[in-house]
């Protein structure tokens, strides 16, 4: 990308209108421009016949409208498609479109490599590098919804998007909020709040600012129920325990009564996945808005872990089914092309030390 001339993809509206006026010109040029580049995917100025002949041509001069570039393109036997993209800083992240009959979801990544180091996790063992830039993270849907062919119904193909790609959106905060505001702007990707979904591990302060600066779903990955479990699978939880993780959980849905929260739980055999660990997740979310979600574990080299078999995957839903909570199991998707929950690697370079990862965790929700 270019050091010289500012992606205007890096934006919301009111950042826009904000760029047009310091370069002398009215903010209205700003809604223009949005309709161009989201509504109809063009990059190129001169096209944008409906503005001005002289700001059709000094924008070129001032500004691109650029995403990652394409490494690689895969495509699963289940119609999962993921991209290996390109970052100026040398390494790559991944985002991957699951398709399925009545939507098609993005799940995007928000930093190259994770400091969070879930157990669990392939990006949080490629260790870390940088925040993505706002620009690079919504050039990931820009990019997608070109690429995509619309829908048999004739809508874009991409109805929703994740936030549970590479990285920990809620400790890259000040780029995640412009980019979920032009998710769901209506002069841009015009998504619905429930359509837009941010994953965290846990850092509390950064859930009570989402709430009151961009209030979209928001999905916990939990993985346990107690303490001392979660501490070796989730080390966040060592800063912010469950309890106040829940609690925080429970101020985000108590702003809208038709919101939940989704509590994520990867399924580890022997490890998190007994009838007693279901009871006491049952017990835990007591009073919560909530929604659960199995996910079965996705291997990747190196890990100890192992995949908990159906049978105790169906055990363990039911318990928490009779417990009051909507729980279904994740379908594996994409697994082939390792593009599932939890494969996501990318290329890491200039892996920041894990000293600094442990301050990245607890203090990048500061900036």
């Amino acid at each position: 990308m270019s050091n010289s001339r500012i992606n205007l993809l890096g934006f919301d509206r009111t950042g826009l209108e904000a760029w047009f006026m310091s370069q002398g010109e009215r903010s209205f040029r700003a809604r223009q421009l949005m309709r161009w580049i989201y509504r109809r995917g063009e990059y190129d100025f001169a096209q944008m016949t409906d503005l001005a002949k002289t700001l059709r041509e000094w924008l070129p001069v001032r500004a691109v409208i650029q995403s990652l570039p394409v490494l690689s393109d895969k495509l699963g036997a289940d119609g999962t498609r993921k991209w290996l993209l390109g970052t100026k800083s040398g390494g790559a992240v991944e985002m991957v479109f699951i398709p399925e009959a009545d939507r098609g979801t993005l799940c995007v990544s928000s930093q190259v490599g994770c400091a969070m180091d879930c157990a669990f996790c392939a990006t949080g063992s490629q260790g870390f590098n940088r925040n993505l830039e706002a620009a690079e993270i919504v050039g990931q849907v820009w990019l997608a919804s070109r690429l995509l062919p619309p829908r048999r119904d004739g809508l874009p193909a991409v109805s929703n998007v994740v936030f549970m790609g590479m990285g920990e959106p809620l400790a890259n905060y000040a780029n995640l909020v412009p980019a979920l505001r032009l998710l769901i702007d209506p002069l841009s990707f015009g998504l619905s709040k429930r359509r837009v979904t941010v994953s965290t591990s846990g850092l509390v302060p950064a859930i009570d600012r989402l709430a009151e600066d961009c209030d979209v779903a928001l999905a916990v990955s939990l993985h346990a129920a107690d303490d001392v479990l979660r501490d070796r699978l989730v080390p966040i939880n060592r800063r912010y325990p469950i309890a106040e993780l829940l609690a925080a959980c429970r101020r985000y849905v108590s702003r809208n009564p038709h919101r939940h929260v989704t509590i994520e739980y990867v399924m580890l055999e022997g490890v998190n996945d007994t009838d007693a660990h279901a009871r006491a997740l049952v017990r835990r979310l007591d009073g919560l808005s909530a929604k659960v979600n199995l996910i079965p574990f996705n291997p990747f080299p190196g890990s100890t872990f192992r995949r908990s078999p159906l049978v105790r995957i169906n055990r363990f839903r039911e318990i928490v089914l009779d417990g009051g909570y909507m729980t279904v199991t994740r379908r594996v998707r994409g697994d082939d092309i390792d593009a599932a929950c939890g494969q996501l690697s990318g290329q890491v370079q200039d892996r920041v030390r894990h000293r600094l990862g442990e301050r990245l965790r607890y203090e990048a929700i500061r900036q």
